[in-house]
């Protein structure tokens, strides 16, 4: 295969891997603090002094969209949303992992848990517990959860450390291996849950646009793949 087929073969690889993405958004669109999922290019190109000139695409630089949700109220006493920048950090067994669905509820133990059962933590990477024997609680403008006049935890509000790296964990859980910080630019409100920030629209209009560039690209491999046997006909003769 020559290099213009080597190219369009791994610009066809990003591609795909774009499709599902997009797709994967799209079907998330209502999906509690999700967050919406791109993808870049980048580039390997070679020097015509060593060689003839090559230039190859690879879609392998996944980007997560950091940009804020609408605001849906529930008035559930265990319902938190952020407003700005952070993430609630909740305990698994791989680790504290981020996430921005705040649909709470408790546990047979008392804990603050997510939907998945894993536990909330506070401020200081403690567990959220709340006693059987208290009234509805309340959320300070600080963070402070606190009920019958006595606090129970501040809840804790983190961004990744560093460059601000974030892999995916699976669901709506995200990793942060250059560590975490404490995230000054957010705030939490009660009885709010924030939606996913995909746009149906853009990410629908961008996944037609995807599969017709792999059409074209196959269209091409196609072509190429007919001359190569045409010309092998042509010498056998």
């Amino acid at each position: 295969m020559e290099a213009a087929g080597y190219a369009t073969l791994t610009r066809q690889s990003g591609l795909m891997r774009e499709m599902q993405i997009v797709a994967h958004n799209i079907a998330n669109a209502a999906t509690t603090g999700y967050r919406a999922e791109g993808l870049m290019f980048s580039e390997y190109v070679r020097r015509a002094g060593d060689g003839p000139s090559l230039s190859m695409a690879r879609g392998n630089i996944a980007l997560t969209s950091q940009a804020q949700g609408p605001l849906a109220p529930t008035g559930g006493s265990f319902d938190f949303a952020i407003e700005g920048e952070g993430f609630f950090p909740v305990e698994t067994a791989e680790g504290v992992r981020l996430t921005r669905a705040g649909a709470f509820s408790l546990s047979a133990g008392g804990d603050l848990v997510t939907a998945d059962g894993f536990r909330l933590l506070d401020a200081g990477g403690a567990p959220v517990f709340v006693p059987p024997d208290i009234g509805a609680p309340g959320l300070a403008a600080d963070g402070t959860l606190s009920a019958d006049g006595r606090p129970l935890a501040q809840l804790g509000l983190i961004r990744p450390a560093g460059d601000g790296t974030l892999l995916r964990a699976g669901g709506n859980l995200f990793e942060a291996p250059g560590g975490t910080e404490p995230a000054e630019g957010g705030r939490i409100v009660q009885g709010f849950l924030e939606g996913s920030n995909v746009e149906p629209l853009s990410q629908i209009a961008r996944l037609i646009e995807v599969q017709r560039a792999y059409e074209m690209g196959q269209g091409f491999l196609d072509t190429e793949n007919q001359r190569v046997r045409d010309a092998l006909d042509t010498f056998v003769r």
